[in-house]
């Protein structure tokens, strides 16, 4: 294994577990306790950790945002989950985007047997995805290409969006917090995000609860001109009711106990 597999590795780990010990993580990857050492401190001058007495713990840090490849490792079953029930919105014939989320990438994987669609993204791993579909029209929104992600960011992926108009977006974020609403760790992500929602009728924000009751660093969106919020949890009274208030739909896996 690499030294920066190993990281990302270590960073999937602190993703789910919040903490890790050296000793441990050693033994599990067959290396020196100091080759970890190494690891974490390299790890902590790129912001993602903060060294404790034997091992590190996950940064808190509203700003930092991990890799793609870790992301993408992350709730997994939760965001299937949330691309079963985004599929079934999604018809033939219909005009989409989707932002460069790994839930977006869910998505993509769940909607390879529609016919017709036009889709546009910012999203390398979703063209990658859905590079082998016949029948589609497929367009990528250009730009920057942000470091530690697969998005194409900045003023040509903006100025892309705003000349086009779609039925459906389906965005995600970092946060979503009663007062603020929908937030993101970048500022450059959320700007292209914000275009996105811009360009189309329906707004769908596919997002697992682990967001719930979260605030990140910049704002995406209120709750006002968003149709539904997808999950893959019946979110609580408060949540529900905060939705009915602001129009907004929760859809969400039905007869199996949640709700």
């Amino acid at each position: 294994m690499f030294a920066i597999e190993r990281r990302n590795a270590i960073l999937a780990a602190l993703k789910e577990e919040k903490h890790v010990v050296v000793s441990e993580l050693a033994k599990q990857f067959d290396v020196s306790e100091e080759t970890i050492r190494r690891d974490l401190d390299k790890l902590e001058k790129e912001g993602y950790v903060v060294k404790t007495y034997g091992g590190a713990v996950i940064s808190e840090g509203a700003a930092i945002e991990l890799p793609y490849v870790v992301r993408k490792k992350a709730n997994v079953e939760a965001k299937q989950k949330i691309a079963e029930l985004a599929a079934e919105l999604i018809m033939d014939g219909d005009t989409l985007i989707l932002d460069a989320s790994s839930t977006a990438l869910f998505i993509a994987q769940k909607i390879k047997t529609k016919k017709d669609i036009t889709l546009l993204t910012n999203s390398l791993e979703v063209l990658m995805e859905l590079s082998d579909v016949t029948g589609w029209k497929i367009l990528s929104t250009g730009g920057s290409l942000k470091e530690r992600s697969c998005a194409l960011i900045g003023s040509q992926a903006e100025e892309c969006l705003e000349r086009f108009h779609v039925d459906k977006a389906f965005i995600s974020c970092k946060g979503v917090d009663a007062e603020h609403g929908f937030s993101d760790s970048s500022d450059a992500h959320a700007a292209v995000k914000r275009k996105m929602i811009a360009a189309a009728s329906q707004v769908f924000f596919a997002v697992d609860s682990s967001k719930f009751g979260k605030l990140s660093f910049t704002s995406i969106s209120g709750f006002s001109g968003v149709d539904a919020v997808i999950t893959e949890n019946c979110p609580n009274e408060d949540w529900n009711r905060l939705f009915i208030t602001n129009d907004i739909e929760c859809i969400y896996p039905r007869g199996n106990g949640n709700g």
